[in-house]
């Protein structure tokens, strides 16, 4: 199936009689005939449904679809983007060890990678996406234990050489992790360049709405847990009668050790019914990404011919410095924008406030067009210094294109940049 029918079909297969759309199971437990059949469960999770923590049909068949769409073994979804961030490093980083990420990602990750982590032990080294192989090489410890970037780095829109990255990371025997969420499987699909798991926040494009807030991880299945750095995945996990991921589940020991160790210990897990609101967003998700990389051009074009515009950073731009890397890994650039305004915050803030259709909100990717200045509100958390790291200046404005008509936005643009 072309991804356009598997984000209809994929996940979900209804028998005869059964319900065309992927119903609501709005239930947190499951019942047994026996208590020899529970304590089965117990013994092997996967088994069958227990408890609404570790499954639900509703989760399933999105995690399912979404799976299919990366090309990936198999799929974990969680309450946030924040919370698949954070079990996807923890379920092979323990205290003492490292990871490696380009200092060109989200705020909230960095803040999370650069503080919460390191309170509980984990290391992380933060490199600059266009260093030498050599100066990434130097960032490698003996504990070193994963390598993190994001296709499209939020909002610095930098592409990361996602090839070039599994190399260097499977040249250490450590995975790459990729943050999706900008480009989803609709523009790019990691695996496809060599990356073992891929994390997004659902709550952006693949929701597409701004109604729920979700995350997920993806096993690809590829990765060899086995080389002598992981032991929590191949030796015996005591908490469940010394299963060995490994040797038990083969190219799901990843996805399935995130389920029922860390699952089970946070219950980040997503309720039926926002499980159910981001199926709808996925079913339109093809359409949807080729608009808004249609729209996002003509609005980059427009901006670059303003003279209250200092620059306009999109990859889909020729004169981009990412737009090689754009070519070679992207069917499309995605809705988000970032530019420099002349004159710096003061500035950037006048033409924010005077959008009449454009809204001022801490959120992107959504149908609508929405607006957000990075080093006052998503960003503030970060030094100047981390600032600068990440690509954020105090004129810069990220800009999410909507699905609204093109005339429609670029007027708006226009009363806005009218008032500088």
């Amino acid at each position: 199936m072309r991804d356009e029918t598997k984000c209809l079909h994929a996940g979900y297969h209804p028998g005869n009689s059964e319900p065309r759309v992927v119903p609501i199971v709005q239930s947190t437990t499951y019942v047994y005939d026996s208590t020899e059949e529970v304590a089965a469960v117990f013994d092997q999770p996967m088994k069958s449904l227990i408890y609404s923590r570790f499954g639900n049909p509703t989760v399933m068949a999105v995690e399912d679809k979404i799976a299919a769409l990366e090309g990936g073994a198999g799929a974990m979804c969680t309450t946030s983007g924040q919370a698949a961030t954070l079990l996807a490093i923890l379920n092979i980083c323990s205290a003492g060890d490292s990871i490696i990420s380009t200092s060109e990602v989200y705020g909230g990750t960095i803040n999370l990678f650069s503080s919460t982590l390191k309170k509980l032990g984990i290391e992380c080294v933060f490199i600059n996406k266009n260093d030498s192989d050599e100066e990434i090489g130097k960032a490698f410890r003996e504990n070193t234990k994963a390598v993190f970037g994001e296709t499209i780095a939020n909002p610095a829109l930098t592409v990361l050489d996602i090839e070039r990255f599994a190399r260097i990371a499977h040249e250490h025997h450590v995975p790459l992790i990729v943050d999706n969420t900008f480009a989803t499987p609709i523009l790019c699909k990691p695996f496809e360049f060599g990356a073992d798991i891929v994390i997004h926040s659902t709550s952006k494009y693949m929701d597409g709405h701004a109604v729920q807030i979700g995350g997920v991880i993806v096993d690809s299945g590829k990765f060899n847990w086995a080389n002598g750095k992981f032991p929590d995945l191949t030796e015996p996990d005591e908490t469940y009668h010394g299963i060995s991921y490994t040797e038990t589940y083969g190219e799901k020991a990843y996805i399935i050790k995130a389920r029922m160790q860390l699952m089970r210990d946070f219950g980040v897990y997503p309720a039926a019914h926002s499980a159910f609101l981001l199926n709808l967003g996925l079913e339109t998700l093809a359409v949807r990404m080729e608009r808004y990389c249609q729209n996002a051009m003509e609005v980059a074009h427009y901006l670059e011919r303003s003279d209250k515009v200092e620059s306009v950073n999109y990859p889909g731009l020729e004169n981009n410095e990412d737009h090689g890397l754009a070519k070679k890994y992207l069917k499309g650039c995605s809705g988000v924008i970032s530019f420099i305004i002349k004159g710096g915050k003061e500035n950037a803030i006048k033409f924010m406030d005077s959008l009449q259709l454009a809204s001022n909100e801490v959120h992107v990717a959504d149908i609508r067009t929405c607006v957000l200045h990075p080093a006052s509100e998503t960003h503030r958390q970060l030094t100047d210094e981390q600032l600068r790291a990440a690509g954020i200046s105090s004129g810069m404005v990220r800009l999410s294109v909507g699905l609204e008509n093109i005339d429609d936005i670029i007027a708006d643009l226009e009363h806005g940049l009218s008032s500088i």
